[in-house]
């Protein structure tokens, strides 16, 4: 007889609540109330549904270290190529000239940039006298250029912008001269505290001959930044040669002084240092030091740059005995001239230099009124 129940009536085992009756088993028949399984196999949606499980974690490691890079408020270390920017735009290695210059540029666009330019110069030392004409074009993504001079020589440059801090360049020349014709593939990258530059000068794919150069420079604080330089050199397809070198950058709080460091595989060192005096003063040390192959040379250069309202003037000096300056200054909006001369004490040489740049406006900037506001010029990737 079956025993009573609170309410004094007996219930079957059929009508107790989970009870398995003899033909019933809870592994066969999931839906049972005992052991009520909902089923979750779901199918992915997506192709790679499978690596999802296995990258998930990665991913969330990777978004934890760049949250905290990004509390870290780290500046741009700027590129390898433009470490020494500064320097470089203090000093007159690459200003100074001899003989006579002049410049004709002609300004057809201003968005796009397009104008063209014909340059002649004469009367210098080391050069003959040479014609080049040039042709710029610029527009949101594209940089394009292209010379020609009257020896035959061709040079050309393209900039493509893919993406925020992605730019791609080819320069190329080619040349009758043996030796003198290059091409370089190159691509940059630059992110919010670090930057990458990988560069391949006449590469070749069947023997895989050529110079290759990745370089990374990265923030590790708001004032100092440190960066490494791998080159791979492979010249006939046989020979080989690898080598590694450092940098490092320090800037200032208040960005007005900047002091760089070099150091190269191949023996070569180079310290630089800039100083921001006045808001139209600088000054430029320049230190090289080489211990490759034998040779123990060295070379110190101290310059200095002041920028007045229509004018520019550098001056220079340097350890092997040379003395050099070079004035820059408009005389009117559209006409510039350029003084530049060296002494060496040391040779009893000495060398002047004076140039002359005209610009005008032709094509639809010819009818602008001077007074209207200009045209704003594209964002071109340089």
């Amino acid at each position: 007889m079956a025993a009573p129940t609170a309410s004094g009536s007996a219930a079957a085992p059929s009508q107790l609540t989970g009870a398995l009756t003899p033909d019933s088993s809870a592994y066969v028949h999931e839906e049972h109330s005992a052991f009520a399984i909902a089923s979750s196999a779901q199918p992915s949606a997506s192709q790679f549904g499978f690596f999802a499980p296995i990258l998930a974690p990665l991913a969330r490691s990777a978004q934890r270290w760049s949250d905290a890079r990004s509390a870290l408020a780290l500046p741009s270390p700027g590129t390898a190529e433009a470490l020494q920017r500064e320097v470089k735009s203090t000093l007159l290695t690459n200003f100074i000239f001899d003989g006579a210059r002049a410049d004709l540029t002609k300004a057809l666009s201003m968005a796009p940039i397009f104008q063209v330019t014909h340059a002649f110069s004469m009367g210098a030392q080391q050069a003959p006298p040479s014609y080049n004409f040039g042709a710029v074009y610029g527009s949101e993504g594209y940089f394009l250029q292209g010379g020609l001079d009257d020896s035959g020589s061709v040079t050309v440059r393209c900039n493509r912008g893919w993406a925020p801090g992605h730019i791609s360049k080819f320069q190329g020349q080619m040349t009758s001269v043996p030796g003198q014709s290059f091409a370089q593939l190159e691509h940059d990258y630059q992110g919010t505290d670090h930057s990458l530059n990988l560069k391949a000068l006449n590469p070749s794919p069947t023997d895989g001959s050529g110079i290759y150069i990745a370089n990374y420079l990265q923030s590790l604080t708001r004032n100092f930044a440190v960066g490494v330089e791998a080159i791979y050199q492979r010249p006939d397809g046989a020979a080989q040669e690898a080598a590694l070198g450092y940098m490092a950058k320090w800037t200032s709080d208040a960005r007005d002084a900047i002091a760089t460091m070099q150091l190269q595989g191949q023996g070569v060192a180079q310290l630089t240092y800039w100083q921001k005096l006045a808001d139209n003063v600088s000054t430029a040390a320049d230190l090289q030091v080489i211990t490759a192959g034998g040779r123990r040379d060295a070379q110190a250069t101290l310059g200095a740059k002041w920028d007045f309202r229509m004018a520019t003037y550098r001056a220079q000096v340097d350890s092997t005995g040379k003395i050099s300056s070079l004035l820059e200054t408009r005389l009117a909006p559209t006409l510039a001239l350029t003084f530049g001369g060296e002494i060496d004490h040391f040779k009893s040489a000495a060398k002047f230099g004076v140039g002359i740049s005209l610009e005008s406006a032709g094509g639809d900037l010819a009818s602008l009124d001077p007074n209207a506001p200009q045209p704003t010029p594209p964002s071109v990737p340089m």
